[in-house]
């Protein structure tokens, strides 16, 4: 038997991982990264490379340890159509995610949205699913 891994990072008391306004120029919305402030701040994030840190260092500690287990063991992703872009990305046939071209997740990902599209295949063997 198969098993589920259920793996937000942060999310917030009302059980969402953005604020209101979710754009191009704000990803996580209102609330910024403040919810995501924690796991930016780790090694592993700057390791990781999806953003430039400015360094590589970033803290260590049980934020990081929970950090690094993001990826191992994971055979596939799903998503909301929010975390994949902005409101509107299903108009822009040359929206290709957040990630740029080799983005984190490095298998299968389901992006689940009202506008299916074909797959898109990325660096890093992610392929992206839109059902």
């Amino acid at each position: 038997m198969s098993r589920v891994r259920v793996h937000n990072f942060s999310i917030s008391l009302d059980g969402f991982g953005t604020g209101d306004g979710l754009c191009a120029e704000a990803p996580f919305g209102h609330a910024g990264h403040r919810l995501h402030a924690w796991m930016m701040a780790t090694r592993f994030w700057h390791e990781l490379g999806v953003v430039d840190m400015g360094d590589s260092s970033g803290t260590e500690g049980v934020d990081n340890a929970f950090a690094e287990r993001f990826a191992p063991a994971i055979g596939a992703e799903i998503m909301g159509a929010g975390k994949f872009g902005p409101p509107g990305w299903q108009d822009d046939p040359s929206w290709r995610g957040w990630w740029g071209e080799d983005p984190p997740f490095h298998t299968p990902t389901f992006v689940l949205t009202h506008r299916p599209r074909p797959p898109m295949e990325m660096e890093g063997g992610t392929t992206f699913h839109f059902l």
